[in-house]
């Protein structure tokens, strides 16, 4: 029987830049058994630095220059951790992002770039806009030219740092601005020093020309003493006036990345002709981060790009035995300037040219490193060989999804639960059908509920709060307290090292959503299989439970959070959902909903939360425990973004159309669109749904708003057959 090799070894990968994203197509390609990858960044997106002048310019939309890490780590196979790494420990071998505990390497490398922001200078870090990180940057800018477009601030700019990146940021700027209506428009270029020093004499003298074209206010030889909302202060006393103000003087490395404690000069980790740290051989740098010891270099994209096949080898080869390669940086390397318009200007040693070509030239090398990152499939599963079972190639075809779209189908679970003698305990008090167990011990009662969830991040920390909230739900439904949970967790086969950092990372998550919501961790049951399985039993207190029975013709029917979350898991396990869209779900699945509950209880005639049967299949079983019918407006429930695209591509989670089967036959009114296919998609962390008394129901949805629920009435409970009316 063949099985999976066990993982034995970490690669982490800290920061997307240029190199990493390079290195994760490559390994995508071509992967090494029994290694864990792990890919650690705040956002789900990496802007390309090289197509920045012409986004800010309005030659690029935002997506143009966006690589998808949640996409591309889909692809490489790689963990991706959404989180700021703050600092490394390069001899424990351990990264720390806050809110988790330590992140264990066996290899590492960092590539996080720079940082343009000028503490340093008065009122910068309140009024000023740092150039790097390019995300932030593009955010602020796409807000201030509407602001100045429709006059509610004057469009003046400033850009303090004249060398290559301030010069092409100050011309896209002016362009952008005129061609955005603000005809009055005024940038102005601060450098202490001169414009553009490393370029030659023939290169600066047409960028000049080039600026006084733009009507470009050029200041040199003159620093920047402070910034204020409305003004740059120079050190002559002149005062340049600003609404908005860029900081490219320069480039700065992390605070952390110089306080790691491996060798740097100037902040910038020293890294030797094999990319590796000069201090601890396990750790290597890339990009602008890395001081090449050996063949010091400008800070430059370039490098970073080729840097990429030398490190992709070199941490293959520290994970497999392999001899590592040498990076040899050129000693010079082509310049290509934008000019704000879709003109360029040139230098690669004596040689100077300008011209509208040079710019379609720069655009077709950007857009060929972009087009590497488009169109990313995971690599489809090994073909069946040999004699199968009818209808198991086809079975095969469509990937299961994890969280509650790899539940049993509602039919299913009836139908085998159908048979079960009825309980003649007088202390159970449940029905078939409620969210949890209610136990009764005299004077208190208990609820008890356990859930399980099939992975659908590889993140174990990311997947433990998802599945702990998600277990949660279900106490929280019946108006409990959370008491105390037991961990099932399930890891993939790995090495006792790894197997022992995965832990702690689980219980470190564990404990911290338990205690949030006022419960422990008890204890728990660990094994191994083939795929990272974490699920909770948990216990609550509760004086009376709100069960399904209960709605009342007339009730609110209030939802508190969105639907569309399976569509959007099943997509990004085809390297379909977009990594914007899956990093506000998740931030979305992790919020508790302890503060809602206590909300609703105080007045719900029934409530329930809303996971794997989907909208309507658990609105149907609140119908069928109270004896009541419902109307539903489509159009009322809030959907995720990006669920309703991905819905019109036929995306779908492998639950959905047995969750379909089962309702179909009291649905009134349904059509056949995007939007009534995501009633019945399967929900993790779903939101909770209460039928309350409508004369209540507005200032209940305005207290679940302010609490920063995504809450609205969706409908109404009535007083007819069990089925449900959309309109």
């Amino acid at each position: 029987m063949h099985m999976p090799v066990p993982l034995t070894r970490d690669i982490v990968l800290i920061g997307g830049g240029h190199t990493h994203a390079l290195v994760l197509r490559a390994w995508g390609m071509s992967p090494v058994p029994g290694v864990r990858l792990t890919l650690i960044d705040p956002n789900a997106t990496a802007a390309y630095s090289g197509m920045l002048p012409g986004h800010v310019a309005g030659h690029y939309a935002r997506s143009d220059l966006e690589i998808d890490l949640v996409r591309l780590a889909r692809f490489s196979g790689a963990r991706l951790v959404l989180g700021a790494a703050s600092a490394i420990d390069p001899d424990a071998r351990e990264v720390h992002v806050p809110g988790r505990a330590p992140i264990a390497y066996d290899v590492a490398s960092v590539d996080v770039g720079i940082t343009s922001a000028m503490p340093g200078l008065p009122g910068f870090t309140e009024h000023g806009v740092p150039a790097k990180p390019l995300g932030t940057f593009a955010d602020r800018w796409a807000q201030f030219v509407t602001d100045a477009a429709t006059g509610h601030v004057a469009p003046q700019a400033a850009v303090i740092g004249a060398g290559v990146a301030g010069v092409e940021l100050a011309m896209a700027m002016a362009h952008r601005l005129k061609t955005a209506g603000c005809q009055d428009a005024q940038v102005t270029l601060i450098e202490a020093g001169r414009m553009v020093s490393t370029l030659s004499a023939a290169a600066r003298r047409d960028l000049r020309a080039a600026i006084d074209t733009a009507e470009i206010r050029l200041i040199e030889r003159t620093a920047a003493c402070s910034v204020t909302s409305t003004s740059v202060e120079l050190e002559d006393g002149r005062s340049v006036p600003c609404s908005f103000c860029v900081g490219a003087a320069g480039t700065r490395p992390h605070d952390w990345v110089a306080q790691s404690g491996l060798s740097v000069t100037n902040g910038f980790i020293d890294v030797d002709d094999m990319l590796r740290s000069t201090s601890h051989r396990t750790l290597f740098a890339v990009g602008d981060c890395a001081h090449m010891t050996h063949a010091p270099r400008p800070k430059a994209g370039v490098y970073a790009v080729r840097q990429a096949p030398v490190l992709a080898r070199n941490l293959r080869a520290a994970v497999v035995g392999l001899q590592p390669r040498r990076y040899h940086p050129q000693r010079d390397y082509l310049k290509l300037i934008s000019l704000g318009e879709k003109s360029a200007l040139v230098e690669k040693g004596p040689i100077t040219l300008q011209g509208d070509w040079l710019w379609r030239l720069k655009n077709r090398i950007d857009r060929d490193f972009m087009d590497k990152f488009r169109n990313l499939r995971p690599m489809p599963a090994p073909a069946i060989k040999g004699d199968v079972a009818r209808d198991a190639r086809k079975a095969q075809a469509a990937p299961l999804c994890g969280g509650c779209g790899a539940k049993v189908g509602a039919a299913g679970l009836a139908s085998a639960l159908a048979g079960l003698p009825v309980s003649t305990r007088d202390d159970v008090l449940s029905t078939p059908g409620d969210d949890a167990a209610i136990l009764d011990f005299g004077s208190t009662r208990q609820v008890l509920t356990t859930d399980h969830l099939r992975a659908v991040v590889e993140d174990p920390a990311l997947m433990t709060r998802i599945a702990a909230i998600h277990a949660l739900g279900d106490i929280w439904a019946m108006g409990g307290h959370p008491q105390a949970a037991l961990a099932t967790i399930i890891l993939p086969r790995m090495s006792e090292p790894m197997q022992a950092a995965t832990l702690r990372e689980i219980t470190h998550c564990a404990q911290e959503v338990l205690a949030q919501a006022g419960a422990v961790l008890a204890g728990g049951h660990t094994t191994q299989g083939s795929d990272l399985t974490i699920g909770f039993t948990v216990t609550g207190l509760v004086d009376e439970p709100i069960t399904l029975a209960g709605a009342q013709p007339g009730d609110a029917l209030i939802l508190t959070r969105a639907i569309g979350s399976g569509t959007l898991l099943a997509g990004e396990m085809r390297a379909q959902s977009e990594g914007a869209d899956m990093a506000e779900l998740y931030s979305t699945l992790v919020r508790p909903q302890g503060d809602a509950a206590a909300l609703l209880a105080l007045s719900a005639h029934a409530m329930t939360d809303v996971t794997g049967f989907g909208l309507v299949g658990h609105l149907l079983a609140m119908l069928n425990a109270s004896g009541r019918g419902a109307q539903v407006t489509l159009d009322a429930i809030p959907v995720y973004a990006g669920a309703k695209a991905l819905a019109a591509r036929g995306i779908a989670s492998t639950l959905a159309p047995a969750n379909r089967a089962s309702a179909i036959g009291a649905l009134d009114g349904l059509t056949d669109t995007p939007a009534s296919a995501l009633l019945f998609d399967p929900q993790t962390c779903g939101g909770l749904l209460a039928a309350v008394p409508q004369a209540e129901a507005k200032k209940l949805v305005q207290g679940l708003q302010r609490q920063g629920h995504s809450a609205v009435q969706i409908g109404q409970i009535t007083d007819g057959p069990c089925r449900i009316q959309l309109s």
